[in-house]
């Protein structure tokens, strides 16, 4: 299908919305999310704003006032003058009136923003609701119910975990989720904020991805000077913001900001027993209750220590917002207008160090594909040791099902990231000591992530532990084709063109040399993969393959060849 280019990433979110449109039977749609994720603006974009009925709910006015706004929504939208309802009952039923009206038309869009906020106290809004979809809605072909909600928990709670009438009637539930990396440069981009990508990633350590806060930054300032313009300056929009971001998702904002602000005192995390105590309250339901809005909320996560299945579940404080609020701003009692600018780097860089582990533990999927695994089953967890004399810490364990495990090291770096030999060597001590007092029979792989890259020192290291014998995974050259005479190389140009459409790396050795020649270079350039093409290939379609690990391994077709090559990089063979 094709996508609205005026909405940023959103491709399952819009897939969903094009199967609910394209549907000829009756579709109740919810969207739900974080305030300021999107919501309302992502399905304006997609419906092109042509709504049959639009409303939304006013945030803490009273029934009645919800109720006029409801009567003047219909009035514009049916050009009828009407009453105001009594209650929410008669409400839907003057929609209901309304909308038979349009019966001929193959397709009635509804849009209902807010929902959570029209649900004031003693209203019934939820069984009125209940009573328009199930008697009536619900048979009408091509009628489309699409209802948005900030405030998280209500739309989890009372319409999607509904156990009365509403139980099961959402058709179609979408989660917005924050943007990832990728959309933020995109939606940057779409603003005309040109940024190289260590600004863009600070910038999400601070905001992360959420679209309303970084509509705000201003293309004409630097990152600095724009956070010193939310956060600091006269009137700060996102210094108030965390206040009122509670009390809009939540009805017990002050237990929840408690919550929060304990986690970020322990930014390894708690146990949940060590969260009860350091709260002083009791570990009961309503804890669950809470611990599990604010992971639906993406304010926090869980994870489990390796090795400790069913127990030692830590809870985490992730939101990259409130971390940066909590830590500079909340108890900020300067009366500097640029404290970010000002503020020293060591203070920068001990907080962007934490911040940017959350970011890599946030696009755990986009790591997986970088690393080639993301078709493999993975349990993402941590694991720390307090032996004496020997504790240590591995922020991110990649547990794979096929008997790998993936030690990832996470550094910030305001530049390109050295690796030095005894840095090398402590991390190979890390690896050796996670073995030993696991007693994993899987095999460990380190993985290194910064937000730069490393550069010589790296590839001297590689260079160093191969001896020049790159895997085939690794290696600048992965495959040279060789022709055996001039008549062949068109054929080999063929093969060049296949392999580099599906990224791997070959050159053609067309030098007027002997094959043998030509082959022995190979060998002792230590390529992974050679190829040779004569007469007989060329006839059958095939290629003689060869192999620097393998050796011979006769005859392929080109679909074969790409194949092997393919597996092998992605199982990152030697």
């Amino acid at each position: 299908m094709e996508y609205n280019q005026n909405i940023i990433g959103r491709k399952r979110e819009q897939d969903i919305l094009h199967v609910c449109l394209e549907s000829p039977r009756a579709e109740f749609v919810a969207v739900y999310g974080r305030r300021r994720i999107g919501k309302t603006y992502l399905v304006k974009q997609f419906f092109n704003d042509t709504f049959d009925f639009y409303t939304t709910g006013i945030y803490q006015v009273s029934k009645q006032e919800q109720l006029k706004n409801w009567q003047m929504q219909l009035q514009k939208y049916s050009g009828k003058k009407r009453s105001r309802p009594q209650d929410w009952f008669e409400a839907f039923n003057q929609l209901e009136e309304y909308l038979e009206t349009k019966k001929d038309q193959h397709k009635r869009v509804v849009f209902i923003d807010e929902l959570p906020w029209l649900d004031t106290p003693k209203s019934n809004f939820i069984r009125a609701l209940e009573m328009f979809w199930n008697s009536w809605a619900s048979t009408q072909k091509g009628l489309k119910l699409v209802v948005c909600g900030s405030a998280t928990t209500w739309m989890t709670n009372k319409l999607l975990g509904d156990k009365g009438g509403l139980h099961n009637r959402v058709t179609r539930p979408i989660r917005l989720a924050p943007f990832c990396l990728a959309e933020t440069e995109e939606y940057l981009q779409s603003i005309d904020i040109e940024w190289e990508r260590q600004e863009i990633l600070d910038a999400y350590m601070i905001l992360g991805g959420t679209p309303f806060y970084l509509s705000l930054l201003n293309p004409m300032l630097s990152l600095r000077q724009n956070i010193d313009e939310l956060f600091f300056g006269q009137d700060p929009i996102l210094a108030s913001e965390y206040d009122f971001l509670f009390k809009s998702l939540f009805n017990d904002a002050a237990l929840y900001k408690k919550i929060v602000e304990t986690l970020a005192g322990k930014l390894k995390g708690l146990t949940r027993e060590e969260l009860v105590l350091a709260l002083g309250t009791n570990n009961n339901g309503k804890l669950s209750e809470v611990l599990d809005n604010l992971k639906k909320c993406d304010f926090l996560r869980s994870y489990q220590a390796f090795g400790k299945k069913g127990k030692g579940m830590l809870f985490q404080l992730s939101d990259m917002y409130t971390l940066f609020y909590l830590r500079f701003v909340k108890n900020y009692e300067g009366l500097d207008n640029h404290a970010w600018s000002n503020m020293s780097d060591g203070k920068r860089n001990s907080w962007a160090g934490y911040a940017f582990e959350q970011v890599c533990i946030l696009h755990i999927n986009q790591i997986k594909r970088a690393l080639g695994i993301s078709g493999i089953a993975t349990e993402v967890c941590s694991w720390r040791n307090k032996g004496e004399g020997q504790g240590a810490q591995i922020d991110l364990v990649i547990d794979r099902n096929d008997k790998s495990i993936d030690l990832c090291e996470m550094k910030y770096s305001v530049g390109q990231y050295e690796l030095k030999k005894d840095y090398v060597e402590w991390m190979r001590e890390r690896r050796n000591l996670f073995r030993d007092v696991t007693g994993t029979k899987k095999t460990p792989y380190i993985i290194h992530r910064t937000s730069l890259g490393c550069y010589e020192r790296t590839l001297a290291y590689m260079i160093e532990k191969y001896a020049g014998a790159m895997p085939l995974w690794l290696a600048p050259e992965q495959v040279r084709i060789i022709p055996v005479a001039d008549r062949h190389i068109e054929y080999c140009d063929k093969l060049l063109s296949a392999l580099e459409a599906v990224g791997i790396r070959a050159s053609i050795d067309d030098r007027a040399e002997k094959v043998g020649k030509k082959v022995r270079d190979a060998r002792l350039e230590k390529l992974p993969v050679w190829v040779t093409v004569g007469d007989k290939e060329v006839e059958n379609g095939t290629v003689s393959v060869s192999s620097r690990r393998e050796g011979d391994l006769g005859s392929m077709t080109q679909a074969e060849l790409v194949a092997k090559l393919l597996e092998d990089v992605a199982k990152k063979v030697r």
